[in-house]
């Protein structure tokens, strides 16, 4: 900040040229150790205003406005601090909000899920929940479409509005839309994921004639132990090969 600006113009200057949206804490606005209390000061007296409006505990936001109210940033927004710290990658968007964007279900839900190494506990911000959903695998940039198809694969059962067999169409659907190097690359995370979910994908990819492909999925399983989906089969010729009923 240069000198001579005070700091509730640069504040006011600033917020101005963000985007609407647009999520942000005090830290992006300090300079100055001692300018802490004044920045903190100004910002709630501009959510007091209604030119920012608050999100959470030292987080804010510049609302964009609609004939029925201020819209809420993008789940995106709202947990990005989750998903990046110190430029790098450590959670994604999962769970409910990514069901609706694979045409899995046309329910939207208030709670935001994500896919994390480290899970925490659930907590609340603005009208959302949010949860952690436990990944073993390392996350990057790369494979989080392949882990959030392989999250809704594992909880198949919870995908609301929706049932198991128009289901198994739908991942068959995504399926066949991914390269032979995707297809490789999900057989290899799907090895971290529970047994259930690596038959169902299994079962899928072997329906595609791609049984090579899916042969370290096979090689994991309990030759002995049933998956129960019931519908799977109405879907899935390949189902009985990989014991689900």
């Amino acid at each position: 900040m240069k000198k001579g600006i005070k700091t509730a113009d640069y504040i006011v200057f600033t917020i101005d040229r963000l985007r609407k949206g647009y999520v942000f804490t005090y830290s992006d606005f300090i300079t100055e150790v001692n300018k802490k209390e004044a920045v903190i000061k100004a910002l709630n007296r501009m959510v007091a205003s209604g030119k920012i409006a608050k999100l959470a505990k030292g987080r804010y936001y510049k609302p964009e406005n609609t004939q029925f109210g201020n819209l809420l940033p993008s789940q995106a927004q709202v947990v990005k601090d989750l998903l990046e710290a110190d430029g790098r990658i450590i959670g994604y968007l999962t769970g409910y909000s990514i069901y609706n964007k694979l045409g899995l279900t046309t329910q939207v839900s208030n709670t935001i899920q994500i896919g994390t190494n480290q899970v925490r506990p659930n907590f609340k911000r603005e009208r959302y929940n949010i949860s952690c959903i436990k990944q073993k695998n390392t996350i990057t940039k790369e494979n989080i479409p392949l882990l959030q198809i392989l999250d809704a694969i594992r909880y198949i059962k919870k995908i609301p509005d929706a049932n198991i067999e128009s289901l198994c169409s739908r991942f068959l659907a995504i399926l066949k839309k991914l390269s032979e190097k995707d297809k490789g690359s999900l057989v290899r995370l799907a090895l971290k994921y529970p047994p259930a979910t690596r038959a169902l994908v299994g079962a899928l990819l072997e329906q595609f004639q791609q049984r090579n492909l899916a042969e370290p999925l096979l090689k994991s399983l309990n030759l002995i132990t049933k998956y129960k989906l019931i519908g799977a089969a109405k879907v899935l010729s390949t189902a009985k090969n990989w014991n689900i009923i």
